[in-house]
């Protein structure tokens, strides 16, 4: 493990512009800081201080979307009682797993969520109980063992047909329920240990900074260019944690190892080719400031 300011100053410096996007788009705290975060920490490090900030930012997202939110309470209601099992399952079993394999379990589950948000997949899903139950199951698993939520949900909730208030109303009314049952369970299983206090004022700062500037920010520029950004940066971070993971694990040696992070990033460039250069994305671009498409440019290059 590297020294701990390195990667504390890493951690301030990932979850600042995790909770810009988060205040933007109402998710991806945990999705863009988690990847990056692992290198550093294990799961059962991070997670209790991230769902802890989760709760407080997923309450304020709420709040700020509360008129949507008897529009979509319905809907979201069966995944709210499927993810009951869920969590008490992904919690219980991240007290039992080796950090190392819930790494890659995270990466692995994630990385084609992100490629296929990117590629822009869609496909009308009926949100009703056959569906609602096992999804919010499957989530709360993923939720309780990672954090991560977000790119799920917004791939479920982007084939609904939802105007944005009511998608983001969505999104958070499931992310409180999520992030307070996992904070519960946590509480319950002891996994509240001190390596994770030390880490949770740089979180809380950062989520009380980031947050409110992207949701000034986003109003000033097109949200669905902003987001296809963010899922590429997302996308190549994971890419590389899964390539270290197989290291790691001796399941694949280096340099054969980031082949993953080679076609992953070979795959959002060309998915990123083909936003940018369909007619949507042209009038989309003639509304970007020329600067921020500039930093966007350089972000992706490095």
């Amino acid at each position: 493990m590297p020294p701990i300011d390195t990667a504390l100053i890493v951690l301030a410096g990932i979850a600042l512009f995790a909770a810009f996007v988060n205040g933007a788009l109402g998710y991806g705290f945990s999705s863009l800081t988690v990847p990056v975060a692992l290198v550093f920490y294990a799961n059962r490090v991070l997670n209790p201080a991230l769902v802890l900030i989760e709760v407080f930012v997923n309450v304020y997202v709420l709040f700020i979307n509360r008129a949507g939110v008897p529009a979509v309470w319905k809907r979201v209601f069966p995944i709210l009682i499927g993810m009951l099992p869920g969590i008490a399952v992904g919690a219980y079993a991240l007290s039992l797993v080796q950090p190392v394999w819930i790494k890659l379990a995270t990466y692995s589950l994630i990385l084609p969520l992100i490629l296929l948000q990117a590629a822009g997949w869609r496909r009308p899903i009926q949100l009703r109980w056959l569906v609602g139950l096992p999804f919010g199951a499957t989530l709360g698993i993923l939720y309780s063992l990672t954090t991560i939520s977000g790119p799920p949900l917004a791939m479920l909730f982007n084939n609904q047909g939802l105007v944005k208030d009511e998608f983001r109303a969505g999104l958070a009314l499931v992310r409180v329920t999520e992030s307070c049952l996992t904070a519960l369970a946590y509480y319950y299983l002891g996994l509240f240990i001190a390596e994770s206090t030390a880490i949770l004022p740089v979180l809380a700062v950062c989520a009380t900074v980031g947050i409110p500037l992207g949701a000034f920010f986003i109003h000033r520029m097109d949200p669905e260019t902003f987001r296809r950004i963010c899922m590429s940066f997302d996308a190549w971070v994971v890419g590389f944690g899964l390539s270290r993971v197989l290291i790691e694990l001796n399941l694949a040696a280096s340099p054969w190892a980031y082949s993953v992070m080679a076609g992953t990033i070979l795959i959002d460039v060309y998915l990123l080719y083909v936003f940018f250069s369909s007619p949507k994305a042209a009038s989309r671009g003639s509304r970007i400031p020329a600067g921020l498409a500039a930093r966007s440019s350089s972000a992706l290059r490095h």
